[in-house]
């Protein structure tokens, strides 16, 4: 720090800070909330657009808020009634409006027992920080909830609070003081959220998720490769656009794209009936189809026709990007040239396959990745609508400001997908990253994905940066895509399931390997027994550990996809890592929020305290507690200044 620097720097902290008492009072402050246990971090991953399912394990805080009520009331309560109880904090407008949920001596009842759940929840904080939430989550009780939670005075105040309780309910303010009670007990379970990765694809509502998140007052993101896809098409690259829409059509997720980011696909239609309307769609039904039965529904029709039409532009637009990008060594996925037309087959290394149709009109001999006109006036609307949707670029800007490649947080390293690897272990060197592997790996893709969304058009620090953020959704060794390629062509267009294979990186095949893990903290600067590997990505098989390398890795893959509940046979893991140590939960299938309300029913949770401590972390041994030493080391040398008379005023 240059002395001129130092100099404005405790300028301004005296500005903050103006007399000597003023820092005493703020170095005790900051002592006394270094020795705090810490808060507790909830860790989830691969929502994959379950906006439901995300939606009811960020209100049950992965089973914490039940284990609170349970600690608090098992002796007192019944298991119904402690579920009751969880239903109305988890949602306490939908229930307090259902005539069956109990009269007014009921929530009279209640009132004491939640916030008693509040109080406890609250232990960790500081009065100013327990205000700070509350401020938001329970805007017109806040003082009072603030009173009622902090209670002190023994009998000498019971009165007090007991003609609080009266007050609120002979005033009929009963229920909304009870709905910003339960606001103020989630806004205070948690303390920080992790996503580690792919909000996007499959699910319905990616939008409505991240409104969600949105609202939260702690929280970092780690990219996954579907995060990087919709980065790319929201930043303007027609590859990213195509796969989008290639990936929505195929799941049926139009909702997303037309009602949630206001984008019209009409365009689309009328160029996909013009040039595909008569031709052999059994390919490109939605799934959840036969295609077999050919009575399909009219909207499944026109979704095939727009599936085709967008596939074969997908198709070309890729081939292009790679040929512009030899170092993303990915040739071989350049796949039109290798049709034939009149045997029906495609050469796919070295190998031929028959495919199931190959009526491709826009796809000339002479340049099979060349957009024809019409297909390329097609993509400039699209281009204009992505890039012009305020609420799509608002969502994406979300991802940039609270979001990265990895994430370093209490001596815990957050990614999505992988480390790069070969096949000995040795950390790979990528030649999309200009060779680099790795940490330095793991920036440069960071740095150049933010250029796609921030560089100014036309600049080529934006184009560079459109065409990593493709790569990062599926090129060779990509972090966060994690496999060798992505076969949409084979598995849209051949039967031979063969030509389906993707094969992972063998970061999969080393990662129950300590000694490995361990390389890769140390990559991160990160040694010791409290450090570890945090990523999702990939579902856990039925039967399979989530807990790798004895306990250095942890893959959390939150499964709230129903498209894998077969394969894992779960709801997938979510991890709680809070003062006691670090516990995961296997969770059941979602059962939808309607009969979550009506039945009292909840994402019921297998847990595994996997790591324990034998005294409670306390702030001091964690980030913040870096933070605020280092602050009060500030204030010292402050204090110091005022005490010889330099600086006091």
């Amino acid at each position: 720090m240059s002395a001129d620097y130092e100099k404005k720097y405790f300028e301004e902290l005296s500005e903050s800070f103006p007399t000597r008492d003023a820092v005493l009072a703020e170095i005790i402050k900051l002592n006394a909330i270094l020795n705090l246990p810490k808060g507790t971090e909830h860790f989830i991953s691969d929502i994959h657009g379950e906006e439901e399912a995300l939606s009811h394990i960020l209100r049950n805080a992965s089973g914490v808020i039940r284990r609170k009520a349970e600690a608090l009331f098992k002796s007192e309560l019944s298991a119904e009634d402690i579920s009751r109880l969880c239903t109305l904090i988890y949602y306490p407008e939908e229930k307090l409006s259902d005539p069956e949920f109990g009269g007014e001596e009921y929530l009279k009842f209640l009132l004491p027992r939640l916030v008693a759940i509040c109080r406890l929840v609250s232990k960790k904080y500081t009065r100013a920080k327990v205000r700070g939430r509350l401020l938001s989550a329970a805007k017109s009780y806040c003082e009072l909830i603030v009173e009622l939670i902090d209670r002190d005075g023994g009998d000498e105040k019971l009165q007090y609070y007991e003609s609080i309780y009266k007050t609120v309910i002979g005033c009929g303010a009963t229920r909304d003081f009870i709905c910003e009670l339960c606001s103020a007990i989630k806004a205070l379970v948690v303390d920080r959220l992790h996503v580690v990765g792919d909000i996007f694809d499959r699910g319905a509502r990616a939008d409505l998720v991240i409104d969600e998140l949105m609202k939260l007052p702690s929280i970092d993101i780690q990219w996954g490769n579907h995060d990087a896809l919709w980065m790319g098409a929201a930043s303007g690259s027609e590859a990213c656009i195509a796969a989008v829409l290639n990936n929505s059509i195929t799941y049926r997720n139009i909702d997303l794209i037309e009602v949630g980011y206001g984008i019209s696909l009409r365009p689309l239609l009328r160029f996909s009936e013009a040039i595909y309307s008569d031709c052999d769609l059994s390919a490109y039904y939605p799934k959840g189809n036969s295609h077999g039965d050919m009575l399909k529904s009219d909207d499944d029709r026109l979704l095939a026709i727009m599936h085709k039409a967008i596939s074969v532009i997908m198709f070309k637009l890729e081939g292009g990007l790679i040929l512009r990008h030899p170092e993303f060594n990915m040739n071989d996925r350049r796949l039109l040239h290798n049709i034939d037309k009149e045997k029906v087959t495609v050469i796919i290394d070295e190998k031929e396959y028959r495919l199931k149709e190959c009526f491709f009109p826009t796809v000339s001999d002479e340049d099979p990745y060349a957009l024809t006109e019409g297909e390329a006036e097609l993509m400039a609307y699209l281009k204009h609508a992505f890039t012009h949707s305020e609420r799509l670029q608002r969502h994406i800007s979300f991802l940039y400001r609270f979001g990265g490649m990895y994430k370093i947080y209490n001596r815990n390293l957050l990614f999505h997908g992988c480390i790069p690897l070969c096949e000995d272990g040795v950390l790979k060197k990528l030649s999309a990253a200009g060779n680099r592997c790795g940490r330095a790996m793991m920036d440069y893709f960071d740095k150049l994905a933010r250029q796609g969304f921030y560089a100014p058009d036309g600049s080529p620090k934006k184009e560079l940066g459109r065409d990593i953020l493709w790569f990062l959704w599926c090129g060779r060794s990509s972090p966060l895509c994690a496999r060798d390629r992505i076969t949409t062509f084979e598995r849209l267009l051949i039967n031979d399931s063969s030509a389906w294979d993707e094969p992972r990186d063998p970061y999969y095949s080393c990662w129950d390997d300590s000694a490995l893990c361990e390389k890769i903290l140390k990559e991160f600067s990160l040694e010791g027994k409290s450090s570890h590997i945090i990523n999702g990505h990939i579902p856990i098989k039925r039967g399979e550990a989530p807990i790798k390398g004895n306990g250095k890795l942890i893959v959390i893959d939150g499964g709230f996809c129903s498209a894998f509940y077969e394969r894992t046979g779960i709801g997938g893991y979510t991890l709680i890592y809070n003062a006691d140590g670090m516990r995961i939960s296997a969770h059941e299938p979602f059962c939808g929020r309607s009969n979550a309300i009506k039945t009292n029913s909840d994402i019921i949770s297998d847990t595994v305290i996997f790591e324990s401590t034998e005294r409670k972390i306390k702030v001091r041994e964690c980030d913040d507690g870096t933070i605020i030493r280092e602050r009060i080391a500030d204030l010292l040398e402050l204090l110091s200044e005022y005490s010889g008379g330099i600086s006091s005023k």
